[in-house]
C-alpha cells in the first residue's frame, strides 16, 4: 500500500524541508552590512569585512560603487582591496574639490 499525497494545504515544516539553509555564524540585520559583506566578498578581502561594513554605513553609496565598478574592471590588478580603497579615495578627494569650488 503506497502513501497518497494530500491534496490541499501542506504544513509549514515540509515546505522548510525544501531548502538548505545554512547558518553562517554571523548576524547581518541591516542593508548596509549585508551591502558591506558583500563588498568584502567581491574584493575577495573576508579579513577586513568590519572595515567594508562600516564603509558601507559611512561613505556615500554612489563612491563605493564607482569605486567597485572600477575594480571589477581592472583584471591584472594584484590587489583589488587596495585598488578599490585607493579609487574611494581619489573619488572622496573629487568631490571635496568640488564642492569648495562651489
Amino acid at each position: 500500500m503506497s502513501k497518497q499525497k494530500k491534496k490541499g494545504f501542506s504544513g509549514i515544516g515540509s515546505l522548510l524541508e525544501e531548502y538548505n539553509l545554512e547558518d553562517k555564524g554571523g548576524y547581518i540585520t541591516k542593508e548596509f552590512q549585508d551591502y558591506g559583506y558583500r563588498l568584502a566578498v567581491s574584493l575577495n578581502d573576508m579579513s577586513h569585512k568590519s572595515l567594508y561594513i562600516r564603509m558601507a554605513k559611512t561613505v556615500d553609496r554612489g563612491i563605493l560603487e564607482r569605486a567597485l565598478s572600477f575594480v571589477k574592471d581592472a583584471d591584472l590588478a594584484k590587489s583589488k582591496a587596495r585598488l578599490f580603497m585607493w579609487k574611494v579615495k581619489q573619488l572622496k578627494e573629487e568631490k571635496l574639490n568640488k564642492k569648495d569650488e562651489n
